[in-house]
């Protein structure tokens, strides 16, 4: 098995509490600092996973989970080129809290976990997970979670930070990583420690081809990513 692994957690419970707490502090400025800290190119991964569901979005009969949503971007990136129902879900209320307000009164927003979904089975069309799938305290548990309330046919996009395959690229990245983005991100956000558990969950995560692997061990077919900006994020899709 493996998952996010806070320092401290001695168990599954225990790194979930860890990692929705930390959420929960760091949402008053966490949009800030991702368009900060990826100098706004955050915008670009997100219209590219749109993208890759269009043909998805564009059926009026379609249900799309935004999982893991947090404030909302990919969300309301989703919903703007949508004719399908567009949903957005997280575990950590004030994350919510933020992606109310921006989507507005109404919206169908809901709180839960990613590993215990409260929809039924094959129920969806579509999900997607922008840098959130890293944070689950088991990834094997989520996968199969994703494919349980998809439909035959229906797609798991997952966008995450990956490793850059370039070693020189991905000693900068490393550098910038671990010397920039946590100052950076603890001195904006007040959570020091969330800002160094963010880089250090990233250097954890298995590589591209690895969370290929994992996705058709869970039952996934044509399974496939891609990588972006010189390989830090990677955009997988699978389907169930």
């Amino acid at each position: 098995m493996s998952g996010a692994t806070p320092r401290g957690a001695a168990n599954e419970q225990e790194a979930a509490a860890w990692v929705r707490e930390m959420f929960g502090r760091v949402a008053p400025r966490y949009d800030l600092l991702n368009h900060v800290l990826s100098f706004n190119i955050d915008r670009h991964w997100r219209n590219r996973t749109v993208k890759r569901l269009q043909p998805v979005l564009d059926r009026k009969d379609a249900k799309v989970l935004d999982l893991c949503c947090g404030t909302g971007d990919l969300m309301l990136a989703l919903r703007a080129k949508a004719n399908a129902r567009v949903f957005g879900s997280d575990f950590c209320h004030p994350m919510l809290t933020g992606a109310m307000q921006k989507a507005g009164a109404g919206s169908p927003i809901f709180e839960a976990d990613a590993l215990n979904l409260p929809l039924p089975d094959k129920s969806l069309d579509a999900i997607t997970i922008a840098f959130g799938f890293r944070n689950l305290v088991n990834y094997e548990t989520g996968l199969v979670e994703l494919r349980r309330v998809l439909r035959p046919g229906g797609a798991a996009a997952i966008l995450e930070f990956s490793q850059p395959p370039n070693p020189v690229f991905n000693a900068l990245y490393s550098f910038y990583s671990k010397n920039i983005l946590s100052k950076v991100g603890g001195m904006i956000s007040g959570a020091s420690d969330a800002y160094t558990y963010l880089p250090d969950s990233v250097r954890k995560f298995p590589d591209a081809e690895r969370l290929a692997e994992k996705m058709k061990s869970a039952g996934f077919t044509e399974v496939g990513f891609e990588r972006m900006t010189f390989g830090i994020v990677a955009l997988h899709v699978g389907v169930a």
